[in-house]
């Protein structure tokens, strides 16, 4: 006896062994991963400083443009504050502005009144109201190439390009390249300034600056005058003070990868060492309650009711529902519909078999015991002119 627990202790051993080994790798595995997901969410910067920067060699940054347009003989200058970007505007200077939600509406003014042209990379409503009043965001034209259909000499030149984001133009506003009811570029005046509107993701980003016509037009219209000053806005030059931070801001960039190593430690550890539930057991019930009792208890709770015309109707839901059984009729029947059925079917008047099933309210118990009677024959004749008796003969 000693010998035989002895070895089922010792096989049973490797058992547990591997079972901790695949608990701790599970649990590795999970840091390992959680770690990388808190690498890329520590730098989920890049993608967002890199969208539509001039300084960017990234798919969404637009390095391309900024180095063909130097290679044109045009000064592109790349700032990243608003100081430097006023004193940079003025004497024929353009002025590409991508979205800039930091800034206030005044800042956006200041900067627009001191540029030549403004290019408008990103749209947003807050700024198409502000510099193209009336025109409004229209959705998208996904990745469909569009043509000029307008007056406009740059947009003739460059022809067709991949549209993007689309909107609709304000009074005095020109557009270009419709699809739908929107446009994917927009012209018009902001006082002396003139102002263009485009999706600067679609067209002239690094990766779909070669597709169609979106070079030429990124020329045409980034490159009018001899100077470009292309803003790229940051938090650390808002000028929105009285904003509240939110919670995102205010919680440090550990915290989200912290609670889903958390979580999935949580979760590998339920795996490993969490109670397996056996196999269903079909247990017998303690009290059974004939049918007899239940019929005998409702019966007793509509006596002491006392509402008679509430009991005749729970006989007669009963009884249509049976009847329309017997007629073959659908389970969603109406009443009369079965009136019908069982006044055509007896061969009788109508309008009794109508009081029997719903008309009548009586007015006492002896009227619910009359009535019920009457149920019960009617379903008796019913069930006998559907289902005659066999000749025995």
């Amino acid at each position: 006896m000693t010998v035989t627990t002895e070895r089922t202790r010792i096989a049973a051993a490797p058992n547990r062994l591997r079972r901790a080994l695949l608990g701790w790798g599970a649990i590795v595995a999970a840091v390992v991963a959680l770690a990388l997901i808190g690498t890329v969410l520590a730098g989920d910067g890049w993608a967002e400083r890199d969208a539509l920067d001039p300084e960017s060699a990234g798919p969404a940054g637009t390095g391309a443009l900024a180095r063909i347009l130097v290679d044109q003989g045009i000064d592109v200058r790349v700032t990243r504050d608003r100081a430097t970007a006023r004193a940079a505007l003025g004497g024929g200077a353009t002025l590409v502005l991508p979205d800039a939600p930091a800034l206030s509406d005044e800042a956006i003014g200041e900067l627009a009144s001191a540029a030549d042209e403004i290019v408008i990379l990103e749209p947003r409503s807050r700024t198409l109201r502000l510099l193209l009043p009336g025109s409004q965001l229209a959705g998208s034209a996904g990745t469909d190439e569009l043509a000029p259909a307008c007056d406009l000499a740059v947009a003739d030149r460059a022809g067709g390009v991949v549209g993007g984001s689309l909107m609709t133009p304000g009074d005095g506003v020109t557009g270009c390249y419709p699809s739908g009811d929107g446009f994917a570029l927009l012209v018009g005046e902001t006082g002396p300034t003139r102002v263009t509107a485009v999706d600067g993701r679609a067209m002239f980003a690094n990766d779909v600056l070669a597709d169609a016509g979106n070079a030429a037009l990124a020329l045409g219209i980034v490159g009018t005058h001899p100077r470009v000053v292309w803003y790229v806005p940051s938090l650390s030059d808002s000028d929105i003070s009285t904003a509240a931070p939110t919670l995102g801001e205010l919680t440090p960039r550990w915290v989200t990868p912290a609670l889903v190593l958390l979580l999935l430690a949580a979760v590998a550890a339920g795996f490993w060492r969490g109670r397996r539930f056996g196999p269903l057991v079909v247990e017998n019930l303690p009290v059974v309650v004939r049918a007899s009792e239940t019929t005998a208890g409702r019966a007793r709770l509509y006596a002491r009711a006392n509402d008679p015309g509430h009991a005749l109707d729970q006989l007669r839901l009963g009884a249509l529902e049976r009847l329309a059984r017997m007629l073959g009729l659908s389970a969603t029947a109406r009443p009369e519909d079965i009136v019908d059925a069982v006044a055509a079917r007896l061969g009788g008047d109508h309008a009794s078999v109508r009081s029997i099933l719903i008309d009548t309210t009586p007015r006492n118990d002896s009227d619910l015991v009359e009535w019920a009677a009457r149920l019960r024959d009617l379903e008796a004749r019913v069930h006998a002119a559907v289902r005659p008796e066999r000749n025995t003969r």
